[in-house]
């Protein structure tokens, strides 16, 4: 392909996908300015020319019965004729970001047909769901990773990879400004701050957004001054508040749209759910308390098929429980105020010593990830 501007269909679910995918597609044009994509995507891979012959927003499931069916049945048909449209006119590759329920089938298909294929993000097979290796194996003939440990963890199984760095450790600065954050929020420097992250999912709201507040009354009841901030979702916001309004705090609370990044380098310390957001305040090296509580039959299901001690990312990449888990019928709010207390009370030793792995954190997970994945890729097309 040297020299040959190639032909790449890809296909990103989510926000998060479609940050990723935009990352990959300058890199991709940095290698090749005339590449031609497309696919399924959003605004960032839109912003970048890609074609999309779907938004990615259809990939998204919500809802409940009867209207869960029909999105799943949407996404089954879109996949079909997603499907049809590549074998008819084949990419030189197919990049599949992240949604693994969707991609890895794909990937499979066009890959028995002749179609190099990519996968961006490898599925936590190192937390849970270890079956899935083998539907990697068979999907893809290269793997993009974002954690440094993934490649040696998939070439045991015989799958190729490539560590590109996580695409969040470059956007999030090394030296957040917490003056400047708190400014924007209104905070004053000397102000003590609780932030409140309760999900970016519905059903992640549903099950944890009471305890957290009930939490935040707690600690409001016991540190009067202190200023406790809530990011919300947009789709989210009108929820959260009454959940707040429920719990009779919402008028110690300070919600804002958006803007979890300026309220997590705002904050001394975060209450957070359990997922990449937990990622993200490592790398703004905010001590934190992680919780989780979902279904029963869910939470049984999942630790079933737990394969580490640790839930919250900052704590697996870190293979210590270096920040407190409450988890399930643990996060009561008297233990959540209890355990977000503590790190306020926390001596400066803890403090530092919490920094320093945070950082050391963030300068193994910054590397250059347009340009790394863009040269995995001309790799497997060369």
């Amino acid at each position: 392909m040297a020299g040959i501007s190639p032909r790449v269909a890809m296909v990103a679910g989510e926000t998060s996908g479609d940050l990723l995918a935009g990352l990959l597609l300058d890199g991709l044009r940095a290698q090749w300015p005339g590449v031609a994509s497309m696919g399924i995507g959003g605004p960032r891979m839109a912003e970048r020319g890609f074609d999309a012959w779907w938004p990615s927003e259809r990939l998204a499931v919500h809802g409940y019965s009867i209207e869960l069916v029909r999105r799943l049945l949407g996404i089954l048909k879109i996949r079909k004729q997603l499907r049809t449209r590549l074998l008819a006119d084949r990419p030189d590759v197919f990049i599949g970001v992240d949604a693994p329920d969707f991609n890895l089938g794909l990937e499979a298909d066009l890959r028995n047909s002749g179609v190099k294929t990519v996968h961006f993000v490898c599925p936590s097979i190192w937390a849970w769901r270890a079956n899935r290796v083998d539907k990697i194996r068979a999907a893809a003939d290269h793997v993009l990773c974002i954690f440094p440990f993934e490649p040696e963890l998939l070439a045991r199984h015989g799958i190729a990879a490539t560590y590109v760095g996580h695409p969040l450790a470059s956007v999030i600065p090394m030296q957040p400004d917490k003056l400047a954050a708190r400014a924007q929020l209104g905070l004053a420097p000397q102000d003590e701050v609780l932030a409140i992250l309760p999900g970016s999912r519905s059903a992640e709201v549903a099950y944890i957004a009471k305890p957290f507040f009930q939490a935040a009354a707690l600690i409001s009841k016991a540190r009067n001054a202190i200023k406790i901030v809530v990011p919300a979702v947009p789709a989210l916001r009108a929820r959260i508040e009454q959940i707040a309004r429920d719990c009779g705090v919402l008028e110690q609370l300070q919600i804002v749209t958006g803007q979890s990044h300026q309220v997590l380098a705002a904050c001394d310390v975060t209450l957070i759910a359990s997922g990449t957001a937990t990622l993200e305040a490592a790398l703004f090296k905010r001590p934190m308390v992680i919780a989780y509580h979902m279904h029963p039959i869910s939470w049984r299901l999942m630790r079933g098929k737990q394969l580490q001690p640790w839930v919250g990312l900052p704590n697996i990449l870190c293979r210590d429980f270096v920040v407190p888990e409450l988890l399930q019928d643990a996060a009561t709010p008297e233990a959540l105020s209890g355990a977000v207390q503590q790190w306020l009370d926390a001596p400066p030793a803890r403090l530092d010593a919490l920094h320093q792995r945070f950082t050391a954190l963030h300068e193994e997970l910054q590397r250059d990830t347009p340009r790394l994945a863009a040269n995995a890729i001309q790799e497997i097309l060369a």
